[in-house]
């Protein structure tokens, strides 16, 4: 319960009980609280909280003392106060809620001067406003460093492809990039967001397409992005997509490709972002007897200008 100190000696019917009960034990130390109360006005604002075993005096920031009847003979008053130097009054403070301090009060008395000159010192100090953290000044972000990939693609799987005697036989196969962007030729896969990025006829000899990532330097990796770039953190990777062209021109999805970013050299990739360097992915999918590669061989490498 608590009640503000302009008139401390009137506290409320639920805190007048509390107190009670603090000092049914020991009435003779009930007349240290009075004094205490009775020296808060001139302090300035002060909140009277009383709890089960002491009562706490809050100014409008914070508590700066607390008033417990700690043994049948004492009072502890406890004051918030910063780096106290203990003394013969000024005493080390333990299990008192906030204070670092206390001054052991038998008697009425023995709030006197310098007492009451630490109390009023424990109230300024936590009335004022904390002083403001300094913050450290924020690291500036990493800016994304352009990086030109190349995918040469080999040993495509033709036009018509079948994966299996009970698998669908697909007629107009195409390759394609997966890619949000928008600039580029796409047509729609249908429950899918992204698109089918400059389609090429499965029959062709090869395929090759240039796109821009860009590359963040972490502090133990690296981090790609860009529109073909797919997958998390752990997985980010460019996508070929394999799909049947139908009538309609949308790409109906068969299987698909990842060419792992994350899982490159990153001496490989820093000797690619030099100016004029440009990082190469080629990719074979069947070899020369035309029979597919599982998994298809991939390998990296810069090209230098």
């Amino acid at each position: 319960m608590s009640q503000p100190s302009a008139q401390p000696e009137f506290l409320p019917p639920e805190a007048l009980r509390l107190v009670d009960g603090q000092y049914a034990d020991r009435p003779h130390l009930r007349p240290i609280l009075d004094a205490v109360l009775a020296a808060l006005p001139p302090l300035g604002p002060v909140t009277i909280e009383a709890r089960q075993t002491l009562v706490s005096l809050v100014t409008p920031r914070r508590t700066f003392a607390l008033v417990q009847p700690t043994t049948k003979n004492r009072v502890d008053l406890g004051l918030r106060l910063e780096d106290p130097a203990p003394g013969p009054r000024l005493l080390p403070a333990k299990n008192l809620g906030a204070a670092t301090a206390r001054i052991a009060l038998t008697g009425p008395a023995e709030l006197d001067a310098e007492a009451l000159g630490w109390l009023r010192l424990a109230y300024e100090q936590n009335t004022a406003p904390a002083p403001p953290r300094r913050q450290p000044a924020p690291r500036p972000k990493p800016e994304p460093t352009p990086l030109t990939v190349v995918i040469e693609t080999l040993g495509l799987p033709g036009r018509i492809f079948c994966a299996g005697p009970d698998a669908p036989r697909f007629q107009n196969v195409h390759l394609a990039l997966r890619s949000t962007s928008k600039d580029r030729v796409g047509l729609t896969v249908p429950g899918h967001p992204w698109r089918a990025t400059e389609p090429v006829p499965g029959d062709a000899r090869s395929a090759r397409w240039e796109v821009e990532v860009t590359v963040l330097r972490g502090p133990d990796s690296l981090d790609f992005g860009g529109p073909f770039v797919r997958g998390d953190r752990t997985d980010r990777h460019l996508g070929i997509a394999w799909g049947d062209v139908s009538a309609d021109g949308t790409f109906r999805l068969i299987r698909g490709s990842k060419l792992k970013l994350a899982d490159v050299d990153p001496a490989l990739v820093a000797e690619a972002m030099r100016p004029g360097s440009r990082l190469v992915a080629r990719i074979r999918y069947t070899d020369a007897e035309g029979q597919l590669i599982r998994p298809a061989d991939l390998t990296w490498w810069a090209v230098r200008p």
